[in-house]
């Protein structure tokens, strides 16, 4: 069942700037956080000794700003980057509430990333770091209406076929013939959130919930 939002609703529901929850998922895996922390430091430290160069120029002020955004990077960074992703799901057209349930539930092993490392012999070999996502068909009176994936957790055990879910819809089209996106989900029975990303306002979320589909 899909009931479209109003005007305002789908901005109010996924901000234009970062939450907290949105921040820590844009940092990323330690490894990012480090490349941040090399970036911001070689790129303030660089800055910084150019504009104690320069400050007698008019160029001077102009690196020492520099250097403080670059030492900053490791704040602003991520929440540029979880702007950048909201604004994905904010550009659609179309929005609308979905509630609908898990047709099928499976298991995929996905590959993080790869790098090299010496083994105990020196020689170099290739490491794969995986990890199991799972993934959620979903579907409602209607029919198939398409896929959630998120990295799978113990808690995500309890989820079975047939467990109601909740989310937004997103489309550029007015009727919903062509799903686009789809938000993170709600499973209202679980009292439990999926999905990759937190676009949605949580409690905002399960407000317009209560308030929308108690009127059916």
């Amino acid at each position: 069942m899909l009931i479209p939002l109003r005007p305002g609703e789908l901005q109010r529901l996924i901000p234009a700037v970062a939450t907290g929850s949105q921040f820590r998922a844009a940092l990323g895996s330690p490894r990012e956080i480090l490349q941040r922390v090399m970036v911001a430091a070689i790129g303030g430290v660089i800055t910084l000794l150019i504009s104690q160069s320069q400050m007698a120029s008019r160029w001077g002020p102009f690196w020492l700003v520099t250097g403080v955004v670059f030492l900053l990077y490791v704040l602003w960074g991520p929440i540029v980057q979880a702007g950048q992703r909201n604004a994905t799901l904010r550009r659609y057209p179309s929005a609308a509430l979905f509630e609908g349930e898990v047709a099928e539930v499976t298991t995929r092993e996905r590959i993080e990333n790869r790098h090299e490392q010496a083994d105990s012999s020196g020689k170099l070999e290739l490491v794969e770091n995986r990890r199991t996502w799972m993934l959620l068909e979903l579907e409602d009176e209607d029919g198939y209406l398409g896929r959630l994936a998120f990295p799978m957790d113990k808690k995500h055990q309890v989820i079975r076929q047939g467990t109601v879910v909740r989310c937004l819809v997103l489309s550029d089209r007015k009727d919903f013939s062509r799903v686009s996106a789809l938000s993170d989900a709600w499973i209202p029975g679980l009292r439990l959130w999926v999905g990759d990303y937190p676009f949605l306002l949580r409690p905002a979320f399960e407000e317009l919930c209560q308030l929308r589909l108690a009127r059916r």
